[in-house]
């Protein structure tokens, strides 16, 4: 018993909760003197990861789940009891003790809900993976997909993503930023079974983390930006170092909308300082290239403009049919995976 308990105090009770996705034992200080200075810590789950450090620590934990009553009793005379919370919680123990409290013939103890750990930003992700690896596994559908056959998805999601953003509607914009997200998991789990050069998502992590670190000396570094343009410059300067481009249009992707790819085309030879003419020919081709190159210099996305003034078109169409303007998705919308 606590020396500060008294006879007739109602004790107190401590649930202890931990995050999965933090190494076990890495518990606060907070948590660890609750631990110490509990005279009953209990946990019903006696493969919970945090046991042995616990008990290797000195804390005598007693494997259980007692009612709400037992937990209560147990707190009488002023006893501190801390519960280890299992990863489903304690839904039985709290809504006893809830029933318990809200019958008002229970003298209870004080109720103290404890985080031991926290999990850090980006820690979801880890169950993003383990949702993935689990589904590779057992999906019938997903078991048998491969690079080249989720490609077509991977250009879906990215297009919505941008329409998303476009439109400005936040709850879409966080909906697509996780379809895009799985499409690379899923990708990443895919690479791990290949026979030659497998590779996880750890090693995708890895490789951008490195790059944007050697691409941003003026955070990671000695080197000195103050605008956008510097940072840019930059940016440039080492992909040019890291590709070793004879061109510079070596790297841009043909395959690409037209209008996004004379825009890109456009902007590699601005930046680069080199006076390339249009090429002048005859047809409509020649005069989307023309605009895409005038939009790009002022500063234009033409794709993004050609676009909107698509949305228009269709709003216009739609009015014209007594119809309002379309809200939300396209109508025939797919999970992000390809299953309908």
């Amino acid at each position: 018993m606590n020396a500060t308990s008294s006879e007739g105090a109602p004790g107190r009770v401590v649930l202890l909760t931990t995050s999965h996705r933090v190494a076990p034992g890495l518990l606060s200080w907070p948590a660890w003197q609750a631990l110490r200075d509990a005279d009953l810590v209990l946990c019903a789950d006696g493969a919970h990861p945090q046991l042995p450090y616990l008990r290797e620590a000195g804390t005598a934990v007693r494997e259980g789940a007692p009612t709400a009553e037992e937990v209560v009793d147990a707190c009488a005379g002023g006893r501190t009891v801390v519960v280890v919370a299992t990863g489903e919680g304690e839904p039985r123990l709290t809504d006893g003790l809830a029933r318990l409290a809200g019958s008002g013939r229970v003298r209870m103890p004080e109720l103290e809900l404890l985080p031991a750990s926290y999990d850090l930003p980006g820690a979801r992700l880890l169950d993003l993976v383990q949702v993935m690896d689990r589904i590779r596994a057992e999906c019938p559908w997903s078991s048998r997909q491969t690079h080249r056959g989720l490609a077509k998805y991977g250009i879906e999601e990215a297009y919505e993503l941008v329409e998303a953003i476009e439109a400005g509607d936040r709850e879409e914009l966080r909906e697509e930023l996780g379809d895009v997200l799985l499409q690379v998991v899923f990708h990443a789990r895919i690479a791990e079974e290949d026979p030659d050069a497998p590779f996880s998502v750890d090693d995708v992590a890895g490789g951008i983390v490195a790059k944007l670190i050697h691409r941003h000396p003026h955070v990671f570094g000695d080197a000195t930006a103050t605008t956008p343009e510097e940072v840019k410059e930059h940016w440039l300067r080492t992909k040019a170092v890291e590709k070793r481009r004879a061109s510079v249009t070596d790297g841009v992707p043909l395959g690409q909308p037209g209008l996004a790819l004379a825009a890109k085309l456009s902007s590699r030879v601005r930046t680069a300082g080199l006076d390339v003419p249009l090429p002048q020919g005859e047809g409509i081709g020649y005069e989307l290239l023309a605009l895409a190159a005038r939009a790009e210099a002022d500063g234009v996305d033409p794709e993004a403009a050609l676009r909107a003034a698509a949305r228009a078109y269709r709003d216009a169409v739609r009015a014209a049919e007594g119809l309002g303007p379309r809200t939300g998705g396209t109508e025939d919308e797919q999970d992000g995976t390809g299953e309908q």
